[in-house]
């Protein structure tokens, strides 16, 4: 990243920051899309599931609420814009979006770009 006055402690700041956030986007798309994969088997298929199969959609729930903590954390560490910030936020409520976005936005803040 591009240091310039006291953004060496920034630079630090933002790059764990970002390595949480890229941790919580990958982990929140894979229970997003075993959630998704549930679902379909649930409703459409009608099929009945084991009993262990109620915890995922309580295990996306608070992986996605920590997801967002950590989205937050880094939005305001780089200083993102608010509407770009919500689009990253809601990232992990459509499967597949989540790896998308976590690869633009590491993209951008490696760059050194604001969101």
């Amino acid at each position: 990243m591009a240091a310039s006055g006291t953004s060496g402690l920034l630079s630090a700041r933002v790059s764990s920051a970002l390595t949480r956030y890229r941790v919580l986007a990958i982990t929140t798309g894979i229970w997003l899309l075993v959630l998704t994969v549930e679902m379909i088997m649930k409703y459409p298929m009608n099929m009945d599931l084991p009993e262990w199969a109620r915890i995922i959609p309580i295990v996306h729930g608070w992986v996605y609420f920590v997801y967002l903590i950590m989205a937050t954390d880094l939005a305001v560490k780089a200083r993102w814009r608010p509407f770009p910030t919500i689009g990253v936020l809601l990232a992990g409520t459509v499967p597949f979006l989540s790896f998308y976005v976590e690869h633009r936005v590491t993209q951008k803040v490696r760059a050194g770009q604001r969101l």
